[in-house]
């Protein structure tokens, strides 16, 4: 692979990593008690309680609502990524990423 070709993939790379960062996966669990927002790049956003949909005598239900909205959020994100990256990963391996 020339460095004019290596030059446009990092470009492009860098370019779907910024669509990512902009992206933004929501999930909510408990039927909106808990909202967990991630970006493309697996960063969490924001993380929304609801009180009037939790019972606060719960709590374990309420962290286990936050652990599988958070897991799912970032489990979307990745699965998200890996689609946009994935036409470029035999040319990433040339260049030793």
């Amino acid at each position: 692979m020339s460095k004019f070709d290596q030059a446009k993939m990092l470009m492009r790379v860098r370019k779907i990593q910024k669509e990512l960062e902009r992206q933004t996966i929501s999930i909510e669990k408990g039927d909106g008690a808990v909202k967990v927002e991630v970006s493309g790049d697996q960063k969490i956003k924001n993380v929304k309680l609801n009180a009037e949909k939790i019972d606060f005598d719960d709590l374990e239900q309420l962290e286990y609502w936050i652990t599988e909205a958070v897991r799912e959020a970032i489990s979307s994100s990745q699965k998200i990524a890996t689609e946009k990256m994935q036409p470029m990963m035999g040319a990433l391996g040339d260049l030793g990423l």
